[in-house]
C-alpha cells in the first residue's frame, strides 16, 4: 500500500477534534452516569408483574424514608430509576439503605403490587461511600503509574517525543470510551477501570510497533526533507498487521458484547470501542503528531 496519510493529516486533527467536541458536550449537558461501585449506595434489581412506570415506581419510592450520608431523613423519590428489557424489570439506586431500610422499601413495593414476591427481588447489593471514594482514588492512581511507566519506557528506548504523542493518543482513546458512556448513559462500575487499563496496553502495542518501524526506516534514509515519506512508508508497511490484529480482536469481543448478555456487557462494550479508538489513534493520531512536532521544531531550530 502506498496511502498519502502525512499530507492528510490535518483531516485527521479535525476529525479527531470533532470526536472531542462531541464527547466535552455530552459530558457537560449528561454527565457519566456513575453506578454505585463510584458514588456508594444500594442496587435492587427488581421484577414487577405487569406494565409499571417509571413515574409509578417514584410514587411509591416517595413512601419511604432513609438516612443519608450526612444523617438527613429524606425519602427515596430522587432515587434513579432505570427499566430493563422493557418494563418489567427496575434497577433502583437508592443512598446506601440499611436492612430495615430495604426491608420498608420492599414492603411498600409489596403493597402497591400484590404480585410481587421474593422470587421477583432478582438482586440487592450494596456499596459504602467510602469504599466508592477509595475505587476512584485508586482508579486515578493505577492510570497515572501506568501514564508514567509508559512514558519513561518509552523514552529509554525511543525519545521522549515519541513518549509524549504515544500519551495523547492513550488520552484520546481514554476520552472516546468515557465520552461513549456519557452519550449512551451507560452505568460505570468497577470494570471499568479494568478495561481502561487493558485499552491502554492494547492501543500503546499497536503504536509502539509503528514508532519501531519508523525508526528503522530512519536509519536507511534520515533527511527531514523526505520524512514525511518515510512516515508514510512505516504506517503503510505496518497497516495490513494493525488491521488484521484489531479485527481478529473484535470479532471475539463483539461476541462477548452481543451474545454475553447484560452480565459481561459492562465490561465487553468499553474493550469494544476502545480498540477500534486505539487502532485509529495509533495510526492516524499518533505517528501524525510526532511529524508535525519534529518538522515544527527543525523549523524554529532554522
Amino acid at each position: 500500500m502506498n496511502f498519502d496519510f502525512m499530507a492528510r493529516r490535518r483531516v485527521w486533527f479535525v476529525a479527531a477534534l470533532a470526536i472531542i467536541l462531541v464527547g466535552l458536550a455530552s459530558l457537560l449537558i449528561q454527565g457519566l452516569n456513575f453506578g454505585i461501585d463510584f458514588t456508594g449506595g444500594t442496587r435492587l434489581h427488581l421484577e414487577l408483574p405487569g406494565n409499571v412506570s417509571i413515574q409509578e415506581m417514584r410514587d411509591v419510592l416517595s413512601q419511604v424514608e432513609a438516612e443519608d450520608a450526612t444523617g438527613r431523613v429524606i425519602t427515596l423519590e430522587g432515587s434513579f430509576i432505570q427499566t430493563v428489557d422493557g418494563e418489567n424489570e427496575f434497577v433502583i439506586r437508592t443512598v446506601p439503605l440499611t436492612e430495615d431500610e430495604q426491608e420498608r422499601l420492599l414492603t411498600a413495593i409489596r403493597e402497591n403490587w400484590a404480585g410481587f414476591t421474593n422470587e421477583n427481588i432478582l438482586d440487592i447489593e450494596g456499596v459504602g461511600p467510602v469504599v466508592g471514594g477509595e475505587l476512584i482514588r485508586n482508579a486515578l492512581m493505577a492510570l497515572s503509574i501506568a501514564a508514567l511507566a509508559i512514558i519513561g519506557y518509552i523514552s529509554y528506548r525511543f525519545q521522549f517525543k515519541y513518549a509524549i504523542t504515544a500519551l495523547a493518543a492513550l488520552f484520546f482513546d481514554t476520552f472516546v470510551v468515557i465520552s461513549a458512556f456519557s452519550i449512551l448513559q451507560v452505568e460505570l462500575n468497577s470494570p471499568f477501570v479494568a478495561t481502561i487499563l487493558i485499552i491502554v496496553g492494547y492501543s500503546i502495542n499497536d503504536t509502539i510497533v509503528l514508532f519501531d518501524r519508523i525508526r528503522e526506516n530512519l536509519k536507511y534514509e534520515s533527511s527531514l526533507k523526505v520524512l514525511d515519506q518515510t512516515v508514510n512508508r512505516s504506517i503503510n508497511q505496518t497497516l495490513v498487521r494493525s488491521l488484521n490484529t484489531s479485527l481478529t480482536t473484535l470479532l471475539v469481543i463483539g461476541s462477548l458484547l452481543f451474545l454475553g448478555g447484560e452480565t459481561i456487557r459492562p465490561f465487553a462494550l468499553p474493550l469494544f470501542i476502545g480498540i477500534i479508538s486505539g487502532t485509529f489513534s495509533s495510526i492516524f493520531i499518533a505517528s501524525p503528531i510526532w511529524y508535525s512536532w519534529r518538522m515544527r521544531e527543525t523549523k524554529v531550530r532554522a
